[in-house]
């Protein structure tokens, strides 16, 4: 086949430049396509330290939403309107039609480079990297498991076997005296009851037995009255401490802060909560926990906080409060009779305790359950191991000297300082 070439300089010329236009358009769409990570990370370093207070990507937070920004305003004016937008409204009418959005004045970053702003727009434009997970990722909740009780299984084995061939012995003893046979294991137990009856020594030890096994029980049953050691109750609004104090690192002291300062540690207000969620209306895509057995996803935990808005009469859309509140009905978890007196700021302002040490590993608990049993002979346990710490504390040292010279030792406990004393707790 013969080729016909192109002789007209004019078509030659045209051809070129729509090839060169093609090209550069896979180049260009090839290169939207592959995110500048160093960019994309250095813009998302910027925008969650200078920006994230006060604008989201995806909807309005107290400025408008952010996202695609590039594509509203030309990148020139950006930048003015970031390094001083107060200066810039004075010389640019739109600038002064922008500030009307929301009457408060944008903080100004005249340190900000080029650079800098070009990487906090290009995250604008780009958003978050996308995460990919598998079924695999996610972690299942811990299943607590009870330890056995080996030593009154043993017992009890050790006492139905003893009881077991005192009634065989006792029936090859009948049997041998001409008794009739009885088969099996009615017969030995026929036999063994006949024989207490009759035996002043078995009907010694059988009565004996008996009301040690009452007096066991009877015991168990009452010294577990008012342990709610492991109550785990539903609340009204799935809250996951281990979101807030373990991957989000909220000190357990900002929500309960009269926990340094009374006797009681507090159930946080709404008002707490807000302090937060004000700017967080919604969790990460791969948040989720467990809760009364389901686990809830980002779906589901978004409408949890919708359930705080509720409450506190919050309007996400336009950013006020509407007046109109309904209380949250948390169920208290943690509750001590009240004969008995416990003072959250002596154990945590004075004595320097952990959280952790009375509510267990709070930071990896989805729902909050009570740790420990509470009861008086665990709270005397702590008080015979705790030594007292003297470190800057002067008003222990001569008391401290005294203690340590009548017990010989060199630490002093809380008991021996008088932590045992039963009107310490109870008055």
């Amino acid at each position: 086949m013969k080729s016909v070439a192109l002789h007209n300089p004019t078509a030659k010329l045209l051809l070129n430049t729509f090839t060169f236009l093609l090209f550069s358009l896979s180049l260009s769409i090839q290169a939207q396509d592959a995110v500048d990570e160093t960019r994309q990370k250095e813009g998302r370093k910027l925008f969650k330290s200078l920006c994230v207070s006060c604008h989201k990507l995806d909807k309005k937070l107290i400025g408008p939403a952010l996202g695609g920004v590039e594509e509203r305003r030309e990148n020139d004016w950006l930048k003015k309107w970031i390094r001083n937008n107060v200066e810039f409204q004075k010389v640019n009418a739109k600038a002064a039609k922008a500030a009307e959005f929301h009457p408060s004045v944008m903080t100004l970053f005249p340190q900000l480079t080029d650079q800098q702003i070009d990487d906090i727009l290009y995250y604008t434009t780009v958003g978050d990297p996308k995460k990919t997970t598998t079924a695999g990722n996610v972690p299942s909740a811990p299943v607590p498991q009870e330890a056995p009780k080996w030593l009154i299984y043993l017992l009890a084995v050790i006492v139905i076997s003893a009881f077991l061939i005192i009634a065989s012995l006792l029936k090859t003893i009948s049997e041998l005296k001409g008794a009739p046979k009885t088969p099996g294991i009615v017969g030995n137990l026929r036999e063994l009851w006949r024989g207490i009856k009759e035996n002043t020594f078995l009907h010694v030890v059988f009565t004996i037995f008996m009301l040690f096994l009452s007096a066991y029980i009877a015991f168990g049953l009452l010294f577990k009255v008012g342990v709610d050691q492991e109550y785990q109750p539903i609340q009204p609004i799935a809250f996951s401490h281990k979101i807030h104090a373990g991957d989000n690192k909220i000190d357990c002291q900002y929500c309960h802060s009269s926990a340094k300062h009374s006797k009681n540690s507090g159930i946080p207000s709404g008002n707490i909560c807000m302090n937060c969620h004000k700017n967080i209306s919604e969790v990460a895509e791969d948040t989720k926990m467990e809760f009364d057995g389901i686990i809830l996803g980002k779906k589901e935990l978004d409408k949890e906080i919708q359930k705080l808005y509720n409450a506190v009469g919050w309007d996400p859309e336009n950013l006020v409060y509407t007046g109109e509140t309904k209380p949250i009905k948390w169920v208290r978890v943690h509750n001590l009779p009240d004969f008995s007196y416990f003072n959250h700021a002596q154990h945590v302002t004075v004595g320097g305790l952990e959280c952790q040490q009375c509510h267990g590993p709070v930071e990896k608990m989805d729902e909050l359950y009570q740790y420990a049993p509470l009861t008086m002979g665990w709270c005397i346990d702590c008080h015979k191991e705790t030594k007292v710490d003297l470190k800057g504390n002067a008003y222990y040292e001569k008391i401290h000297k005294q203690l340590s010279e009548k017990y010989g030792v060199d630490k002093v406990t809380i008991a021996q300082l008088g932590g045992k004393e039963c009107g310490k707790c109870h008055y």
